[in-house]
């Protein structure tokens, strides 16, 4: 009997899969919504840029006169004791919070709330940004980083700027311990050996022989044992271009 594959025993629970929660800082979410909803604008000032584990962007510390306080994803070009602005009076500056029904066609926008009051869902890691593409009768639209539209409330409020920290990808880690310590803030095993050097007895895709590779496409509903590979792919392989009607006259 072989041991338990690694999908198994990362559903177990057990430490060597979890992320180091209590190392990280606060969660990057916007203060509630007034209960007044008169208040137009709210003045604040940016008390600390700080790193959070396992984020890859910097959190700023927000302090508002009201007395509210929260972390947010900072913005590229913020700065501590910078002015900071939100509601729907608010300047059109990197930083200011403002709903998206305020906020100008074409400005870019990031952490942003996808129902009024949730504290910012979209484009929350470095580099993102998400565009304010058109006010509707339907919402704002609004072009997310994958390319895709969608609609979403004028409500819903969203920081001017594009998140920090772009470009982070494309520094190398030089060294294997730097990677360990990444994937390990953010629960991830590393490294992880391929199925292939393994024994047939450890792993669905174990054995040297080429002869004994099985199927790499399985089931939605495999059980954690056989669950590897391509999950419920409806294709394997390299796409074959399609020949169109003009390439063939």
């Amino acid at each position: 009997m072989g041991k338990r594959i690694r999908v198994q025993r990362r559903g177990r629970g057990g430490p060597t899969f979890r992320a180091a929660t209590h190392k990280r800082v606060a969660p990057s979410l916007y203060p509630p919504l007034p209960n007044n909803p008169s208040i137009n604008l709210t003045k604040g000032i940016v008390e600390e840029l700080t790193h959070d584990p396992g984020r890859g962007a910097p959190l700023a510390l927000l302090r508002f006169e009201n007395g509210d306080s929260c972390y947010v994803v900072a913005a590229e070009g913020l700065h501590v004791g910078q002015q900071i602005q939100m509601g729907e009076k608010a300047q059109v500056d990197i930083g200011n919070i403002l709903p998206l029904g305020s906020i100008p066609e074409g400005t870019m926008v990031c952490n942003v709330e996808l129902k009024p009051g949730d504290g910012g869902k979209l484009a929350k890691s470095s580099g993102s940004y998400v565009t304010v593409v058109a006010h509707t009768v339907q919402g704002t639209l609004i072009k997310l980083p994958s390319g895709k539209t969608r609609y979403l409330s004028d409500d819903c409020r969203a920081t001017i700027g594009v998140v920090s920290g772009a470009g982070r990808t494309e520094k190398p880690f030089l060294k294997a311990g730097a990677k360990f310590h990444l994937m390990r803030a953010r629960g991830r095993k590393y490294p992880r050996t391929r199925g292939r050097a393994m024994v047939a007895a450890v792993h669905p895709y174990g054995s040297s022989k080429r002869s004994a590779r099985k199927v790499t496409t399985v089931s939605r509903n495999a059980p954690p044992g056989q669950k590897v590979g391509l999950i419920a792919a409806r294709a394997a392989g390299r796409k074959k271009k399609k020949i169109t009607e003009d390439k063939r006259e």
